[in-house]
């Protein structure tokens, strides 16, 4: 059966503390954000809402760790915790997001659903994606980037619904070069459901001989569906991976047992070869399968590493410049 999870409020916090935090870092924390000045661009906190307390004793769903972002507008209040909602931006003269922040050791996928987000980074990459659209950073050995909305976004206003998941990286690689993915919403397969039960993007893995066009570094699957109200699908899984089901929007039950509504997640036991889902209302999941990374794991802030001593040294490398610089 599978473990249901709801995902409550939380700032900036992320997978097993290393406890108090570290002298040394630099970095504003999130809620410390302020304007840079009083002309072009506004730096905002990111309502984000993830699992709460530690899933009961069990382990984490590596290799995912789920992150769910609203901005929080400056006129209005968002709940701390329960269902989430897109919040209605309006149209300002300033561009509002997140100024720039370091990440090592993990990568950041976003999913725009409604609206857009720019991004850019210290190895020169970036652009704007929106609904549809999917950008893959890989952060490894070091990043610094920023994340802000369009400025046609910010003037005309709208609503932005987006996705953010960490994916932990394997020791192994997270001393690579940095890198990073652009995915126009025309690279992903689109598979349509039996019955017509929805449909189901293929992100990241396979299904039904459909390959998602994101490079993993472990093996996984991250499929996007819209089901209707009233169908049945029976999605696979494999054998011995962590599987992970996101409910966004509506309410499933699951191999005809629990039910999951907005903002809750279900992790299932490693083993079986498929999930049932029946969808009691239209909704909005996604299914993350991966194989698990069994290895030692400690994230502090915008770091997953595998040490404490390894977080230490990630803070000293940004806090001297060794994550390099975001192009003017």
């Amino acid at each position: 059966m599978p473990i249901i999870v709801h995902l409550i409020g939380r700032w900036w916090q992320l997978l097993p503390s290393t406890g108090a935090k570290p002298p040394g870092l630099r970095c504003a924390p999130s809620e410390s954000l302020r304007p840079r000045s009083e002309g072009e661009r506004e730096e905002h906190t990111w309502r984000v809402q993830r699992p709460q307390a530690a899933l009961g004793g069990r382990r984490l769903p590596c290799p995912f760790a789920v992150f769910l972002h609203h901005p929080r507008p400056a006129v209005e209040s968002l709940p701390a915790a329960g269902p989430r909602r897109a919040p209605h931006l309006h149209p300002s003269a300033h561009v509002r997001g997140i100024g720039q922040h370091p990440h090592r050791g993990f990568e950041t996928v976003t999913l725009v659903y409604e609206g857009e987000v720019s991004h850019r980074d210290s190895t020169g990459a970036g652009g704007t994606i929106g609904p549809g659209d999917v950008q893959w950073m890989t952060a490894a050995s070091g990043i610094l980037h920023e994340e802000f909305h369009s400025p046609a976004f910010s003037q005309r206003g709208g609503t932005l619904d987006m996705v953010q998941l960490w994916v932990n990286l394997p020791a192994r690689d997270k001393q690579r070069a940095p890198g990073y993915q652009s995915l126009d919403a025309s690279t992903i397969p689109v598979v349509p459901l039996a019955d017509g039960a929805g449909q189901l993007r293929v992100i990241a893995g396979t299904f039904e001989g459909c390959q998602g066009p994101a490079r993993t570094h472990t093996p996984m699957d991250v499929w996007d569906l819209r089901l209707n109200a009233g169908a049945h699908v029976s999605l696979p899984a494999i054998e011995g991976w962590t599987t992970v089901v996101v409910v966004l929007k509506g309410e499933v039950r699951l191999n005809a047992g629990d039910t999951v509504g907005p903002a809750q997640f279900a992790m299932f036991e490693r083993h079986g070869q498929s999930i049932q889902v029946d969808a009691i209302s239209d909704a909005t999941l996604l299914l993350l399968g991966g194989e698990p990374i069994d290895e030692p794991l400690v994230g502090h802030g915008p770091f997953v590493m595998n040490s404490a001593t390894e977080i230490a040294q990630a803070m000293a490398d940004f806090n001297t410049g060794r994550f390099g610089q975001i192009p003017a």
